[in-house]
């Protein structure tokens, strides 16, 4: 770690940066040396400075992506992590900008998403209470469910034939027709759905809708939900400084280092 905070010290003041060693680089960020090297051999890291001899020299830039690494695995998942990774470093700024964006959006509407779900439970509870009437204009066809619940219209009929959303049809066309207990019934099968559960489980929390501890377990899991999500996007907020490093980063190694 020492070695750390003299090669930031060096790079801060304008001196060439110190090369660091693959142990160098693994007390830094956490990681082991082989973990290192695997991350290296994945293309998370940019490959290091290779010595006539074969040894590697590392740079700042290396910690800051494994450290950046480590907050977007927590946020959106390893696979994603290693993949967004390795695409930064051949994009320009506006595109590798524009990608660390697009991780926010989607975390932002998984997050609308799990709170329209509660609504909806809300809304069920009160329409076992006192039965909303439904209006003109409420319903809405296959395609716009589809497009409100950010799924395809295929999925929606998938759920159909699994009896968790069941729409009204147009006889003469058979054409799909969602009511408000329909859309609400979406909303809910699709937050759980993002959750990981399976379709029986799914099954077993829509079934209990209408039933006091039904609804209590159902909302007890989104609020579960809306706590992870709250927990990966802080995950990414703490990423974002080494994800910018990472980005803007030109720095190169010296010519020595470590196998």
């Amino acid at each position: 770690m020492l070695l750390w905070g003299s090669a930031m010290s060096e790079a801060s003041s304008g001196a060439r940066p110190v090369p660091l060693r693959t142990v160098d680089v693994a007390r830094a960020s956490g990681y082991s040396v082989q973990q290192v090297r695997d991350l290296e051999r994945l293309g998370v890291i940019p490959p290091a400075v290779r010595s006539a001899n074969g040894y590697r020299a590392y740079a700042s830039v290396h910690v800051h992506a494994l450290d950046a690494y480590r907050g977007l695995a927590s946020a959106v998942g390893p696979v994603t992590a290693r993949e967004v990774l390795s695409r930064l470093r051949a994009q320009t700024l506006t595109e590798a900008a524009s990608a660390i964006s697009e991780l926010h959006v989607r975390l932002a509407r998984e997050h609308e998403e799990a709170l329209r779900a509660q609504q909806a439970l809300r809304a069920i509870q009160d329409e076992v209470e006192t039965p909303e009437v439904e209006r003109d204009g409420d319903a809405m066809t296959i395609t716009q469910l589809a497009g409100a619940l950010n799924v395809r219209p295929s999925t929606l009929r998938f759920w159909e034939e699994e009896g968790l959303v069941v729409p009204e049809r147009v006889t003469s066309l058979r054409a799909r027709r969602y009511g408000l207990a329909a859309i609400r019934a979406a909303r809910i099968v699709a937050a759980l759905r993002n959750t990981g559960h399976g379709i029986p489980a799914v099954r077993e929390l829509v079934d209990s809708l209408h039933r006091l501890e039904g609804r209590e377990e159902a909302q007890r899991v989104l609020s579960e939900r809306l706590d992870r999500i709250a927990a990966r996007t802080v995950a990414l907020l703490r990423a974002g400084a080494d994800l910018a490093a990472v980005i803007t980063s030109r720095e190169s190694p010296g010519p020595l280092g470590e196998r």
